[in-house]
């Protein structure tokens, strides 16, 4: 039961993930509210190991959706499995043999089948999905709807009547309502504009990457074996490449991983040498690398930045 903000951030701690005011005021006001949260912000910021987080911390089954160009209902809600229901048919053979063995006709046989189909498309051949088992679930949950962004504008649609009413419709079934509202995480990159009708549903926040001193926290909390002046120099480089015009700057992870790597490279300072030949571990495209190696080079003065809310972060692999 949370009956302050500080909850919020108190139960977050416990899994090393250092939330911001807006993170915690945000979950907090999802969970009395009862509403979707949509996170959105750059790869690599903790979106993701928000959600992860949050069920640790509470204690909750963590059902994840990830999602992608093409994904429908049927990969997100449920599936029949026919292969079961053609191995039960093969079974009941002889029952059915029985059962249609004396009609008079054709239609007389297909009627007496029909009557007996709602033993084939009962919850005993039905494949819950994400979705469906968020909504199914005896206990509570904290549903993850991860990337959004990449799902198509009918499958964000099909969604609207899940975060609404919480309930799906299996028209051999009828209604199912969920029997625990889940905490549902919505997740987007930002690499297309969500619905107003997705997003009127939910609640919101930024998550940005981090200033120098949150993500300072971060490696040094990660990677303790990182002298607290290397920890500096490292984080304040990665502050800069993130001003620089590249494809795709350094995420939080990224940082967390060349913190590693300059241990285990016994660094004791980042010159040229360990600059040149370490920061494919924060870049990932070969223009960015050359492009940032000219700018440090050439000793480019580091542009000022607006102030955004800053984010959410965890003392571990951060992704989304």
């Amino acid at each position: 039961m949370l009956n302050a903000i500080s909850d919020v951030r108190d139960l977050l701690a416990t899994q090393q993930y250092i939330a911001s005011d807006e993170i915690s005021t945000a979950m907090f006001l999802a969970d009395k509210l009862g509403k979707p949260l949509l996170a959105e912000g750059p790869a690599g910021v903790g979106k993701t190991e928000l959600a992860k987080c949050w069920a640790k911390a509470t204690g909750y089954a963590l059902i994840r959706l990830q999602c992608y160009e093409g994904l429908d209902e049927t990969k997100a809600l449920y599936e029949w499995e026919y292969a079961k229901q053609l191995l039960y048919t093969q079974l009941l053979r002889d029952k059915l043999g029985d059962l249609l063995g004396d009609a008079t006709s054709l239609r007389d046989a297909a009627d007496r089948l029909a009557a007996e189909e709602d033993v084939f498309f009962s919850e005993r051949f039905l494949l819950p999905r994400p979705l469906l088992q968020a909504i199914t679930s005896e206990q509570p949950v904290v549903l993850l709807i991860d990337e959004i962004d990449r799902a198509d504008a009918e499958f964000e649609a099909f969604l609207l009547e899940v975060l609404s009413d919480f309930q799906v419709s299996v028209p051999e079934l009828g209604t199912l309502k969920a029997k625990h509202q889940p905490v549902v995480l919505l997740t987007s990159n930002n690499t297309r504009e969500l619905s107003e009708a997705l997003k009127r549903r939910c609640l919101y926040v930024h998550i940005d990457y981090p200033d120098l001193e949150a993500e300072l926290r971060v490696i040094q909390l990660k990677v303790p074996g990182l002298t607290a002046k290397l920890a500096r120099e490292a984080v304040e480089l990665v502050q800069r490449l993130r001003t620089m015009d590249l494809r795709k700057h350094p995420s939080v992870s990224e940082t967390i991983d060349w913190a590693r790597a300059l241990v285990e490279l016994n660094s004791s300072q980042i010159d040229a040498q360990t600059l040149n030949t370490t920061l494919n571990v924060l870049l990932k495209h070969e223009s960015d690398i050359q492009r940032a190696k000219r700018s440090l080079q050439a000793g480019e003065p580091r542009p000022e930045r607006p102030e955004r809310p800053r984010g959410g972060y965890r003392g571990g692999e951060l992704n989304n």
